[in-house]
Parts: structure tokens; sequence; C-alpha cells
């Protein structure tokens, strides 16, 4: 019996994903994901959990001040919008025409890309 303790797990969301935040300060924003970080299970969406940074000025950047960036959030906290009909969706997995396993709309039964 062969294990894979390594084996990278499989996310409901994905880069460039519309997605719907469901809880939170947030609760209710959608944007569009910059970038997953699959072994925190979190995730930056754009123009959400945004923080301010303070730079402090240095050689590379001479000018320093107050910049807002976005913060990383839970992947739980996150649905993902149905392309065809523009709601939340919860995601399953089936497998495709030419048999890859692929993610689909559990609202609308349609394959997401």
């Amino acid at each position: 019996m062969e294990r894979n303790y390594n084996k990278r797990p499989k996310l409901h969301i994905r880069k460039g994903d519309m997605v719907k935040v469901i809880a939170g300060d947030d609760k209710g924003k959608t944007g569009k994901v910059l970038e997953v970080l699959v072994a925190k299970n979190r995730a930056f969406v754009e123009g959400v959990n945004m923080v301010t940074k303070h730079e402090k000025p240095s050689a590379g950047k001479p000018e320093g001040g107050i910049k807002k960036t976005e913060a990383a959030l839970h992947l739980s906290n996150l649905m993902l919008i149905d392309p065809a009909s523009g709601n939340p969706t919860r995601i399953g997995r089936k497998l495709n025409e030419k048999g890859k396993l692929q993610r689909y709309s559990k609202k609308t039964g349609e394959f997401i890309k």
C-alpha cells in the first residue's frame, strides 16, 4: 500500500476565479483571486481584506509612506461565483467527456474552466 503524504490537496478555488466573501469583515464583497497559498489554505482577493503597511524609505524605494495592500483570506470564507449564472455556487468534481476530473457548478451542473 503506497501513501502520498506530500500530495498537494485539491482546492475549490484557483487563481483567476471570481469569488464572493461569505464571512468576515468584508462579507458580501466580490473580487478576483490574485494568488492561492496551498499550504496555508488561504487566498489573496483583489480589493478585499485591505490592510495598511508602513514602508520605510530605502535606497531601492526612496519614497516611503503608507501603502494599502490585500491580506490573505481563508478559503472557507470564499465561495466561487458561477461564470454561467453569476451566482455563488458550491463546487464538485466529475469526469468530463475526455475522462479528466474537472470542477463543476453544483447549482447549474456546468463545467468550470
